[in-house]
């Protein structure tokens, strides 16, 4: 396979040459120089490393929703931006993916991390048995979440009629350069991001040392969300309590907003308030940047998008604002600073749970854990409590609140994957592009994203299989 180990991990088990060097202030680490990792800070240090380690890339399938507004000069230059952003079942997509790499190589790189860590840093020396373990338990979080956005990209979502006889991605257990791997099915990976989870439990604790550090409530929040994806309902609540017990804050999006109403409201001003949403935001259980890893404003939402946001929504109006500039009409980005896109957070798990209820037949607990969160988000005026009458309305109402609350992470693709194989919740997308009329089927192959050239055509000591026809 082509290099895995870009970014943080150039190395070869026990030929590593690594600069580990400061990423951002807030992390106060000290560049150490070129060295091979001995202590547990120098292993701690590959961990922690923003640039590598804590980014995800999923531009694709943000595309693919549009859940964000692309331009078309954009659209014009990029062939696969064009070709999933306009539903275009006959583009060769395998053919475009020549140069869109970032979300295989990147996720790629922090498991390559991850294998470094759960392997050598046993005996990292300057240390506690305890330190140690606690680590490797947070290298095995960060290699399962990573296995979970690879796996809901780059092949077919969780079906347990289908799971065992489809294959998923390629299962990396060694960061040694050429190490033999195998691609394993859907079943299997997801049963080996459960047994990560498993084994680190024991040796987190309530919190690690920044909040890039996996700690009790982002391992049961992983598991949470990897069991819902799997269709079992019990395991998911379940690992949802566990962590909601370490943290079930939410943030009140209508105290920001009346916090700095007035530019928010100024007409023709775009005047950019802080993102609360960084690395203090008090519903993190854990942190990783999006595709860009430093401070920034958001990307803009289309203006058919922001439609699906209720009204009074006070967290979408605190961050995006109509704006037309020449013949484009979007929605703007009015917040600048850090986004917590890639990590878990109490809200996830919140309406996991919900959906657990709901799922349960507890219809009523279904709506008050729900409501729990339109209360924090929606401006009194507009705020009424929902009910709802049958499992499908309440599932339903949960997400269109989840697929909004968690706009431009991983899981509105993934949820809606995974509910577009039941067709009590399958959903065909439409909208008008240039007064024509486009459409995406729940069926459509556009759901799973092709590996990347690079991957096939260098693919090491093992074999890839393409998951898709195009």
């Amino acid at each position: 396979m082509k290099s895995i180990l870009l970014n943080t991990i150039k190395i070869a088990a026990l030929l590593l040459v690594i600069g580990l060097s400061s990423c951002e202030k807030y992390l106060d680490i000290v560049p150490k120089g070129k060295k091979i990792p001995a202590t547990l800070a120098d292993f701690d240090a590959l961990l922690r490393d923003e640039y590598g380690n804590q980014r995800m890339d999923i531009t694709q399938a943000i595309l693919l929703l549009n859940d964000k507004f692309e331009t078309s000069s954009n659209l014009s230059y990029y062939k696969l931006y064009n070709a999933n952003y306009n539903w275009d079942e006959s583009a060769d997509r395998i053919a475009f993916n020549n140069s869109d790499e970032g979300t295989y190589y990147n996720a790629y790189a922090a498991i390559s991390t991850s294998n470094l860590i759960i392997t050598n840093a046993g005996t990292a020396t300057e240390s506690s048995d305890a330190d140690r373990k606690q680590l490797i338990a947070q290298a095995k979080i960060l290699r399962a979440l990573n296995y979970f956005v690879l796996a809901n990209y780059y092949a077919d979502t969780y079906e347990e009629a289908t799971a065992a006889s489809k294959l998923s991605v390629p299962l990396i257990l060694s960061a040694d350069i050429g190490a033999a791997y195998t691609q394993v099915s859907i079943k299997e990976l997801y049963a080996f991001m459960l047994k990560d989870i498993e084994e680190a439990l024991p040796d987190l604790r309530a919190q690690g040392a920044t909040i890039l550090h996996a700690n009790l409530g982002s391992a049961y929040a992983l598991a949470a969300r990897i069991h819902l994806q799997m269709g079992q309902y019990a395991q998911a609540l379940s690992a949802a309590n566990e962590a909601l017990k370490q943290n079930d804050k939410l943030y009140d999006w209508t105290e920001f907003y009346n916090k700095y109403k007035t530019q928010i409201e100024a007409p023709d001003q775009y005047i950019n308030a802080p993102s609360p949403m960084g690395y203090d935001f008090v519903e993190n259980y854990s942190f990783r940047h999006g595709v860009r890893e430093y401070a920034s404003t958001e990307v803009n939402i289309r203006t058919d998008r922001a439609t699906r946001f209720e009204q009074g929504d006070a967290r979408f109006n605190s961050r995006w604002k109509l704006r037309t500039v020449g013949a484009d009409t979007y929605y703007k980005s009015i917040t600048i600073g850090f986004y917590n896109y890639g990590g878990l957070t109490t809200t996830e798990v919140y309406l996991i749970k919900a959906e657990c209820q709901a799922r349960q037949d507890d219809i009523s607990g279904a709506m008050n854990t729900l409501n729990a969160v339109r209360v924090k988000r929606i401006l009194p005026q507009y705020y009424t409590a929902l009910s709802a009458a049958t499992v499908q309305d309440a599932v339903k109402l949960i997400q269109r609140t989840k697929g909004n609350e968690l706009i431009l992470g991983i899981m509105p693709f993934a949820d809606m994957r995974r509910l577009n194989k039941d067709p009590d919740y399958a959903r065909t997308l439409t909208k008008k592009e240039n007064g024509t009329s486009l459409s995406l089927s729940p069926a459509s192959h556009l759901w799973t994203m092709p590996f990347p050239q690079g991957a096939i055509k260098n693919a090491g000591n093992g074999t890839i299989t393409q998951n898709v026809n195009k």
